[in-house]
């Protein structure tokens, strides 16, 4: 008899890659039925359609980002060395699962809206981290939304450089010590 979650996660990780590749529109349900080996009602067992997938896979990735993250940053007390291997950490996510990383990294605008506002998150746990220092006196006092948004503008843009433009030739992981450093310049 066949396990469910082991066909559920054959789809996940199939749309993912499709998603990752061709982008959520351009990918029909019958692609990743194809793809994955399944017949497409299959896939209706798990999923409403391809939108309901899209939104599960980007919470449930985001989410699980999110809470990696702060487990990371919970393994140090200075807000530079949290911020460092919250960076460090995000490198290694993106060079390790890049599909997962390129499907969140090119879907957040279609789904940051639904996102409950406490919900687990790469955004939330930055600012914490950040709104803390501000505290302690480690940073600067100022808004902690406009020092998370530079945070993590400085590691989206690097990210985006080597995606979009192939600018950027080195892999991001290769890269983390310099997106850090420029991290902490950019708060400190």
């Amino acid at each position: 008899m066949r396990d469910g979650r082991t066909t559920k996660e054959l789809i996940d990780r199939t749309a993912l890659a499709l998603f990752a590749e061709k982008g959520v529109k351009e990918t029909t349900i019958r692609d990743i039925a194809e793809t994955a080996g399944i017949a497409e009602g299959t896939m209706y067992r798990h999923y409403s359609g391809k939108e309901e997938l899209a939104w599960r896979l980007f919470v449930e990735n985001y989410t699980a980002l999110g809470e990696a993250l702060a487990t990371e940053e919970r393994r140090f007390a200075t807000a530079r060395d949290k911020i460092r291997a919250m960076v460090h950490y995000f490198c290694k996510a993106f060079t390790e699962d890049p599909d997962r990383f390129v499907y969140l990294f090119f879907t957040r605008h279609d789904h940051m809206r639904r996102l409950h506002p406490r919900q687990p998150n790469p955004y939330l746990v930055f600012r914490r981290v950040i709104r803390q220092a501000m505290n302690r006196g480690e940073i600067p006092k100022g808004d902690p939304d406009v020092a998370t948004s530079m945070v993590l503008g400085v590691v989206l843009q690097v990210i985006d450089s080597r995606l979009l433009g192939g600018r950027i030739k080195r892999s991001i992981a290769s890269l983390a010590d310099d997106i850090a450093e420029g991290c902490w310049k950019a708060v400190a």
